[in-house]
């Protein structure tokens, strides 16, 4: 048998090493949007996902308009139409970060199955795989927005400071999504199950955003709860929505989130993203199924 030399500058195991990820901004972008259509043909393919994540804030929007409607003090009025306007930016911001337990359980079902392992092991950026995921849920969010609030309007809901602020809510809304996402992606790589996942990604999503003022004003609550209503991200972005669509509930409170709202949701929003992520990616780079 014939032995050849390798080629000259060549390794002779150049075939057997490992792919090494790929760097650079725009290579990390073009693998995350890859990630993102994956996702997205996926979701395509599953309707029932996502007419699912439509019936629930649908339920939610028709049973908190009619069964409280009316019994609730925005203002001092009581009527049923202000408490719907009152009602809507809560419900909306409660839809996008409701999804979140959504992004877990379909990355912890992905690392079940593992294809987690299978995409690092491709010369790929390492936060495109998470980034891809969020990107697609992200959309999806977006259409159960669209969805939403046309069945808003129906129900009585209406805007009144223009089209272009109430564009900027709705990116608010789109925001605070996309960060409680990265949250969600956390947690799906910290657990063995989607099952687990669901469950972990709804337990701390309660609290969050009931102890706000999505559904109540926070002046009602009690007065060691103000606070912590006041300073959630959460409270933020809603109270943000009411003032860009023009909606009653305008808070009274001196606290600085409430009477900056825009810029506190952006601030809460982008400083999650980065925490998040940050610890995201570090989690994806070392789990294991």
């Amino acid at each position: 048998m014939t032995l050849t030399s390798p080629t000259p500058g060549t390794s002779p195991n150049r075939e057997l090493a490992a792919p090494r990820p790929r760097g650079g901004l725009v290579q990390s972008v073009n693998d995350s949007l890859v990630i993102a259509k994956r996702n997205l043909i996926r979701m395509s393919r599953i309707p029932e996902m996502v007419i699912f994540g439509l019936i629930q804030p649908i339920m939610f929007v028709v049973l908190f308009s009619y069964v409280f409607g009316g019994s609730m003090m925005i203002g001092g009025s009581t009527s049923a139409v202000d408490y719907r306007n009152f009602l809507m930016a809560g419900i909306f911001a409660q839809t996008v970060t409701f999804a979140t337990a959504g992004a877990g359980a379909g990355i912890a079902d992905d690392m079940h199955k593992g294809l987690i392992d299978r995409f690092r092991s491709l010369p790929m950026a390492r936060g495109a795989v998470l980034t891809g995921r969020t990107l697609a849920d992200l959309v999806q969010t977006a259409l159960t927005l669209v969805v939403l609030a046309i069945v808003a309007l129906m129900v009585g809901w209406r805007i009144h400071e223009g089209i272009p602020k109430a564009l900027a809510g709705f990116a608010l809304l789109l925001l605070l999504g996309y960060a409680f996402s990265w949250i969600g992606a956390l947690i799906g790589l910290s657990v063995r199950t989607p099952e687990a996942a669901t469950s972990g990604g709804l337990i701390w999503l309660f609290p969050v955003t009931f102890i706000s003022n999505a559904f109540v004003p926070t002046e009602n609550m009690a007065s060691w709860l103000q606070p912590i209503a006041e300073w959630n991200p959460f409270s933020a972005t809603v109270q943000a929505c009411r003032e860009l669509f023009g909606n009653p509930g305008v808070s009274t409170s001196d606290a600085w989130p409430m009477v900056h709202p825009v810029w506190a949701s952006l601030i809460w929003s982008v400083l999650i993203v980065v925490v998040f992520r940050t610890l995201a990616v570090r989690k994806y780079r070392s789990a294991s199924v």
